[in-house]
């Protein structure tokens, strides 16, 4: 119906100034005229051009307003001559018509109020606000002081109404054929293709997006950190275990039971199960030796230590326990060098902060074999880290409780101009190893780093929370780009 109007309108005339008048005199819905008109436009049988008007309409409040009056008006109304007390008065009218017609009332000094009792300060008022509003329903033009004070009020608010002037396009027709977009058999046999219109193909036009999964970034830079660590011949480790207990997380390692580490305000302890079922003894009882006098070279930390302790169950705040897991298992057969890697998910009880949260991925590999020395520590972290496109590396000296000696690693970032801190490292101390039976001779040098440092550097994040947890936004899983690391 919108089409036949408009497209027989213009057969007869040149145009139409105003979409929207153009709607009221033929009865038809403007949104439709809107809708037509844009298709028509397309094909070129119309040229279509913009017209945009600001209107003032009511709000909610202001068309309640406009039926039933302003508050000042309401609230004046019902004042009796000799006055009333403000508790009467707000049994008579509504709380909000009250508060707000009270104020306005005073305002423009219709009321007064001594002491307990609120009276008339004139004889008549007349209500300019509910003429203005049933005004600008009405269309008509008011004063700009009058609209200020309404918009104060926000009894109106400013709308934009969008239409079109129209005129005979260069394919104008009186009466659109519609054009086919597919050539039928029933078109083939009936001869009809000859007369057919097909619809022009539109070559430029965008097809739908494949749906898929997405990658998050994690994700991707994880594949290719295991990528370079299968390329130097580790195997990855199992760590599909979160929760994990104290005795691996902690006592295995050699990390004394009083370390701040094993505080509740550094780790999460588990409530059920908060023990551990099974440990093995003659390996628990060696550990014990060494905490407490010492071994294997060392004097022990000469405290009493506690199975109790060891026993708590807790989310693992390192894959190191991972790690003296399956280096406790390597001792119970005969050696064989081994190179192990992981990369997964650890949890600290941290204060979050844009560089903190209370989980995040730890990477760690590891060398097992005789006679490893701290240069070939040094060497394997070149090796490893150029892989990364890192070439420029520094070391400086650190505490680990179960390292010795311990380094920490800086590389040169040149997007950033300055040297940062990228990883740890070290060689397992004896009183770790011995222990869990490994031959003497044999070392263990080990390194770690964050999953979440390098991919928000390489993504350009600055916020963790914006790659990791509830509040990343999902766009960033279908748009970010293709992970590279440099590989050599």
């Amino acid at each position: 119906m919108a089409e036949d109007a408009i497209l027989g309108y213009l057969e007869k005339n040149e145009g139409i100034l105003d979409s929207g008048c153009f709607a009221v005199e033929f009865g038809i819905d403007h949104d439709e005229i809107i809708n037509v008109t844009k298709s028509l436009n397309g094909y070129g049988l119309v040229i279509a051009q913009d017209i945009k008007r600001e209107k003032w309409v009511l709000t909610d409040e202001g068309k309640l307003y406009a039926t039933a009056g302003s508050p000042e008006v309401q609230l004046y109304s019902v004042i009796p001559a000799e006055g009333i007390s403000p508790d009467e008065l707000q049994k008579r009218v509504d709380p909000t018509i009250f508060k707000v017609g009270f104020a306005q009332a005073m305002k423009n000094k219709w009321v007064e109020r001594v002491k307990q009792l609120i009276s008339r300060k004139v004889q008549h008022v007349d209500d300019k606000v509910k003429e203005c509003l049933v005004h600008i329903q009405a269309g008509e033009v008011v004063g700009r002081e009058e609209i200020d004070a309404l918009k104060r009020r926000k009894l109106i608010l400013s709308q934009t109404w969008k239409g079109y002037s129209i005129r005979k396009g260069p394919n104008y027709v009186p009466k659109r054929k519609k054009a086919a977009t597919d050539l039928t058999r029933e078109h083939l046999q009936s001869g009809a293709w000859k007369k057919l219109e097909l619809k022009e193909y539109n070559f430029n036009a965008k097809g739908l997006p494949p749906e898929g999964g997405h990658l998050h970034p994690l994700l991707k830079v994880r594949q290719q950190l295991k990528n370079i660590f299968l390329q130097m011949g580790f195997e990855e480790m199992p760590t599909n275990n979160f929760v994990e207990s104290s005795f691996w997380n902690f006592d295995a390692l050699f990390q004394p039971q009083q370390h701040p580490a094993r505080d509740s305000h550094d780790t999460f302890f588990l409530q059920a199960p908060s023990t551990t079922n099974w440990l093995p003894e003659d390996y628990v009882e060696r550990v014990k030796c060494v905490h407490e006098s010492g071994g294997y070279g060392s004097r022990g930390y000469g405290y009493d230590w506690k199975r109790e302790e060891a026993n708590k169950n807790l989310l693992r705040t390192h894959t190191t326990a991972v790690s003296s897991r399956m280096l406790y298992k390597l001792a119970q057969k005969p050696f064989t060098p081994k190179k192990y890697f992981s990369i997964d998910r650890v949890f600290r009880n941290e204060a979050v902060d844009r560089t903190h949260l209370a989980e995040f991925h730890q990477i760690e590999g590891l060398i097992c074999d005789r006679g490893l020395t701290l240069g070939d520590l040094i060497g394997v972290l070149y090796d490893f880290f150029s892989r990364l496109g890192m070439t420029k590396l520094r070391f400086k000296p650190a505490y680990n409780p179960y390292t010795e000696p311990s380094m920490e690693i800086f590389s040169y970032h040149e997007g950033f101009g300055k040297w940062v801190e990228i990883g740890n490292s070290g060689m397992f101390r004896p009183e770790m190893l011995l222990p869990m039976g490994l031959p003497d001779d044999v070392c263990v040098v080990a390194w770690g780093l964050s999953l979440e440092r390098p991919t928000m550097i390489l993504y350009g994040i600055d916020n963790i929370r914006d790659l990791f947890g509830h509040k990343v936004d999902l766009g960033l899983m279908k748009k970010n780009p293709i992970c590279r690391l440099g590989l050599q």
